[in-house]
């Protein structure tokens, strides 16, 4: 299995390709899949846990019903309690380390600046009330739950105001019924580790639509974050304005740069690892055929060594490209304009290289910095923009859990000749109350 290449050595060929315009359409709300959400949504907020409980019945469990929404205390602490030590240190390792890199680039209020009389500042406050949406289903993510919660908390975020969403695994047709789906314990134990206190054991639009509006069940929140399948993301979208959001999670994916030093083994590695997301993007970039005819040959090496080699190779096949590129110039606008979740720069020099690169969620430098340390634990967030949304988005992190605020003191009050300035500002737009409420405060008989 390999990698399609494109040849993009000349102005045309690179103008015309659809990589760009097919991954910004991926973010956006659109068709049947958008309006049956907007359906999922409205259900939800009219009927609450009844209709939460319709959707998981029909999409999740038979068996779901209203008392399993909301996990209990009990079920927190056994999982925590059964947690392998080994596994429960590692996460524990990961927590801390995303603890001590989100503290760190915390923002601190800055000083206050006068400026013609008036005493200006800026005030950072954690949003108070937070839902985390962690994915379920086919695999349990622990490493979600630490990069979500962690980074609110280091913002200030009650632990007990932060409630976390996570689907148990879809019944099959092999299940025998005998006993119901649940969330992975590992999810539930991290949760409990961190001292989440509410988690519902719901997914999809309707989990959205319950943070969002709340129900007799799921107490709301003011802001919305985590990935998500496509009706996750599309319901976060609709429900943006009646909470915040991080942002637009689509298939994970990954950019690689890649000049002739680069280890062919570790890139193919770092491409199969975006590859077994089911889909994963993966794109490498370079101009030398040789570097790309290099990693093709080391993904087929190391291909027959892993476990989900179908998902892998149909992600390589069907959302996966090199990019054949005349020079280094040509490939950083490649990478900008693809402005990927994850961008690996295996170059001689990726610090000089790093200069080039205006656009990517996370960026990781050299060859050998596998994308998993910051899947794990590196310490930011893996919670990232993708689908080209880094050209404005950034990934989660403290500063996701922060409001700015700013101040104004006139503490001896304004001079006359600004308070002259406001007025005539505010009547030259029709606004007469503003410029008396200016006025007033100049006026000596008060």
């Amino acid at each position: 299995m390999a990698l399609n290449v494109y040849n993009l050595t000349s102005a045309d060929e690179l103008d015309g390709l659809d990589w760009f315009n097919d991954l910004r359409d991926s973010a956006v709300s659109s068709g049947e899949m958008a309006e049956q959400v907007a359906a999922i949504v409205a259900d939800v907020r009219r009927h609450g846990d009844d209709a939460v409980v319709k959707y998981m019945r029909q999409w999740t469990d038979p068996a779901f019903d209203a008392s399993r929404i909301r996990v209990s205390s009990d079920e927190m602490s056994a999982a925590l309690d059964g947690l392998d030590a080994t596994l429960r240190a590692a996460l524990e390792q990961s927590a801390r380390q995303v603890r001590e890199y989100q503290s760190h680039v915390k923002p601190s209020d800055p000083p206050k600046v006068t400026i013609d009389g008036a005493e200006l500042g800026l005030r950072f406050t954690p949003i108070d009330r937070v839902g985390c949406a962690v994915p379920g289903g086919k695999a349990a993510y622990p490493s979600s739950v630490i990069m979500q919660v962690v980074p609110a908390q280091a913002a200030g975020v009650d632990p007990r105001k932060i409630a976390v969403v996570s689907p148990p695994p879809t019944r099959t047709g092999d299940d025998d019924g005998s006993a119901p789906s649940d969330i992975n314990p590992l999810v539930l134990a991290t949760c409990a580790m961190l001292g989440v206190e509410r988690v519902y054991r719901i997914g999809g639009a309707q989990a959205m639509a319950a943070l969002a509006f709340g129900t007799q069940t799921v107490e709301p929140v003011d802001l919305i974050v985590g990935p998500g399948n496509a009706y996750t993301q599309l319901a976060k979208q609709q429900l943006m304005g009646r909470v915040g959001i991080d942002g637009f999670y689509g298939p994970s994916e990954i950019v690689t740069v890649a000049d002739e030093s680069a280890n062919a083994r570790r890139v193919a590695a770092d491409l199969i690892a975006q590859a077994e997301h089911d889909p994963g993007r993966c794109m490498l970039v370079a101009w030398s055929r040789d570097v790309i005819d290099a990693v093709n040959d080391a993904l087929t090496n190391q291909l027959k060594d892993r476990s989900r080699v179908e998902a892998i190779e149909a992600s390589l096949d069907k959302w996966s490209a090199a990019m054949l590129v005349p020079d280094e110039v040509v490939a950083a606008d490649v990478a900008n304009r693809l402005a990927a979740e994850h961008v690996n720069l295996a170059v001689a020099d990726p610090d000089a290289w790093l200069g080039r690169l205006r656009h990517g969620g996370e960026v990781f430098l050299g060859d050998q910095t596998p994308v998993a340390a910051g899947d794990y634990f590196a310490g930011p967030s893996h919670c990232l923009p993708t689908g080209t949304t880094a050209r404005f988005g950034s990934g989660i992190s403290v500063y996701t859990f922060l409001k700015r605020t700013g101040t104004v003191c006139y503490r001896d009050g304004m001079s006359d000749a600004t308070a002259a300035s406001i007025a005539r500002l505010a009547e030259a737009e029709g606004l007469d109350g503003h410029a008396a409420s200016v006025r007033v405060r100049r006026d000596r008989s008060n």
